[in-house]
């Protein structure tokens, strides 16, 4: 009689998480902590989908008497324990001022796929073809 195997799949969820790193850091630290959060998804059987760094930003209220923080979004895809070891990472580091990590559906994800091809913020065409024929 053959042994019942099954294989462990693990599912795979995609996730989005948005840092405010403080703006005390150097640039060689910045890049430092940013690669330690990228290795940390990768190591854990995860896969980065995209990275984006928004760089020094004005922060919409002040934290800790800061008004500006380093913004860093990972989208990522990963198992669903993998979420709660990132966030417990993130509140350990007391280079993080803030940090959201969010559940990406398939309308979110199509929404970011249409934005990292840079379908936003473009002229419409019909604006455009009106320019052209010196129409305004």
């Amino acid at each position: 009689m053959a042994a019942n195997t099954k294989s462990k799949e693990v599912v795979l969820n995609n996730y989005e998480s948005v840092i405010i790193f403080t703006p005390v850091l150097s640039e060689e630290q910045l890049k430092e902590v940013v690669s330690k959060y990228r290795s940390m998804i990768t190591e854990n059987a995860g896969e980065l989908v995209h990275e984006e760094n928004w760089g020094l930003t004005k922060l919409a209220y002040t934290i800790d008497k800061k008004t500006t923080g380093f913004y860093h979004i990972y989208e990522y895809k990963a198992a669903g324990d993998f979420v709660a070891k990132f966030e417990l990472a993130f509140r350990r580091d007391e280079r993080i001022m803030r940090f959201l990590t969010t559940a990406l559906d398939k309308d979110a994800l199509i929404y970011n796929q249409r934005k990292r091809n840079g379908e936003f913020n473009q002229p419409k065409k019909e604006k455009l073809e009106g320019k052209e024929n010196g129409k305004k």
